[in-house]
């Protein structure tokens, strides 16, 4: 397995974003009288687009359709303050980043979030860093882990679908790997569990960035003990 790219999901994987997306839909539900959530409960409303994340929070709701509108309007007005507040990259992440631009393996991000906060946050965040693509979500596209997205970002990558590893903290994205014919790469610093990630066909485990070098180092391991923190 001769890596040659990493294609990255955002939120959950490259970035800890879960403070700033609870504090953003708390305050659109506010907005319609409607109490909060815990940070808990958005790290399994989260993963599948901003349409469903809000449908997950309005769905003990009898009046929910009716609110989908106000409340996603509110979110996106509220985001766009809030998603450079609390948000940081997770440890490890920004290493990780300029160690595959040494080994010469380009990188690429694909995201279920609104295409212009993706490109808004990761120029914020990683702002050395030069991705060859930053994908979000657009309206011609349906969200991950229908493989349409990602289509794309692996013809600007230029690489065989065997030399491209996809990383990324939920079911959506294994699911999405497969769809594309990519070997997953589950991480265990997201906003999921193991379970979920082993559930949903991940190919690797890695519990910290730097595993990921490992892998590409020795990819006949299923996942690597290495980790700088133990």
């Amino acid at each position: 397995m001769n890596i040659q790219a990493v294609v990255f999901d955002l939120d959950g994987t490259l970035l800890n974003t879960i403070d700033d997306i609870a504090d953003s839909v708390n305050a659109a539900l506010a907005s319609v009288g409607l109490p909060p959530y815990t940070v808990e409960d958005y790290k399994y409303f989260v993963g599948d687009g901003v349409v469903v994340l809000i449908e997950r929070a309005l769905a003990p709701y009898p009046n929910k359709k009716h609110l989908q509108g106000p409340v996603l309007d509110r979110y996106l007005v509220e985001l766009a303050h809030r998603q450079t507040g609390k948000t940081k990259p997770y440890e490890g992440i920004p290493e990780l980043l300029a160690e595959l631009t040494l080994r010469g393996i380009a990188t690429a991000v694909l995201s279920n979030k609104p295409h212009g906060a993706t490109v808004d946050v990761i120029a914020h965040y990683f702002p050395n860093h030069r991705f060859t693509v930053v994908m979000g979500k657009k309206p011609e596209y349906r969200p991950k882990p229908d493989p349409a997205s990602l289509f794309p970002v692996l013809q600007k990558l230029g690489c065989p679908r065997d030399a491209v590893l996809y990383v990324g903290d939920t079911a959506t994205d294994m699911q999405t790997a497969k769809n594309g014919g990519l070997r997953a790469v589950g991480c265990t610093w997201g906003f999921r569990l193991k379970d979920e990630l082993e559930g949903a066909g991940s190919d690797h485990l890695v519990d910290c960035p730097e595993q990921i070098l490992r892998l590409i180092e020795t990819p006949e391991r299923s996942d690597s003990p290495y980790c700088s923190n133990g």
